[in-house]
């Protein structure tokens, strides 16, 4: 029965096709920033903890269906108390949940930390159904401070370097959003106007440990078309993103005006990194004729 049961677990693992890696994070995103890391171990290490419990708990239920079942008309002895085992109960989930609080507070205290001095600032605008990116720290020959813009057809690039200590400010104008990047394993709910409604709208991220680009989402139901506030997060490397930035403040001088997300990535030679256009994520198809409807051209 053993053997059996333990074949029938191997084959169940490897048929999910799932690395060592993987299996250990329990379906979590595999994480880009120290504060990701810290809650991904908090994720694993709980998830492990309920399993042990979980088997014990499936352990004594079985042991109890089959030494325990009826075996005569003779009722069993009956027992009102049992000092020892009732002590028992008490003590180990209090100490588990102790456990799990004390981890998770450490956790916490972490990852919403923001006593650091950040090297770069960011401004997270968000709107039915958009997102801005705002760059406060640096300004334009016009004097505008630098920002990018989702379009119809152009989803969001928000540009950072790795390796280095990034502060966000959210804030919306509308109704309430969601920030959300899965590689960052971070959600923080962005509202209007956070200093009236009591929300801590600041956080960091001590870096993003390596150069990618990650998909960004708002997980929030702000309304009729939520599922478009997709965004990318564009990690360089320090260099490429300063290149990046100085770019931002210039004016293009083919059209008169400062650089775009999109231009400015065009003229940093970073490679793929460098693409102009998001190639995590796509925008929103509003063409109505894009499909058939529903069994057209069936007989």
């Amino acid at each position: 029965m053993a053997k059996t049961a333990g074949l029938v677990g191997l084959v169940g693992i490897g048929a999910t096709g799932c690395s060592t890696d993987e299996v250990l994070r329990f379906g979590w995103p595999e994480a880009v920033t120290p504060q990701a890391d810290k809650m991904r171990e908090l994720w694993t290490w709980s998830v492990i903890a309920a399993l042990v419990v979980g088997v014990i708990v499936w352990g004594l239920i079985l042991w109890s269906v089959v030494f325990h079942r009826k075996k005569s008309e003779e009722l069993p002895r009956q027992t009102a108390y049992n000092l020892p085992l009732e002590i028992v109960l008490i003590v180990v989930p209090t100490v588990i949940v102790a456990v799990l609080f004390y981890f998770t507070a450490v956790t916490q205290n972490y990852v919403t930390d923001k006593s650091g001095k950040p090297d770069v600032n960011v401004d997270v605008i968000a709107f039915q159904w958009n997102w801005e990116f705002q760059y406060p720290d640096h300004k334009t020959e016009e004097g505008k401070v630098v920002s990018t813009v989702g379009t119809s057809g152009e989803v969001p690039i928000m540009v950072l370097p790795a390796h280095k200590r990034i502060q966000f400010t959210l804030r919306s104008t509308d109704v309430i959003h969601s920030f959300f990047v899965p590689e960052f394993h971070f959600k923080r709910d962005v509202f209007p106007q956070p200093e009236k409604n009591n929300q801590d709208n600041v956080f960091q991220i001590d870096q993003i440990d390596r150069p990618g680009a990650f998909v960004g989402r708002c997980a929030e139901l702000c309304g009729s078309y939520h599922a478009v506030m997709n965004f990318e997060v564009r990690a360089l490397n320090e260099a490429d993103f300063d290149k990046y930035i100085e770019l931002r403040k210039e004016v293009n001088a083919k059209t008169g005006k400062p650089y775009t997300t999109a231009e400015a990535l065009s003229q940093v030679n970073c490679g793929e990194l460098c693409a102009p256009l998001a190639t995590t994520t796509t925008p929103f198809n509003t063409d109505r004729t894009a499909r058939e409807a529903s069994g057209a051209g069936q007989k």
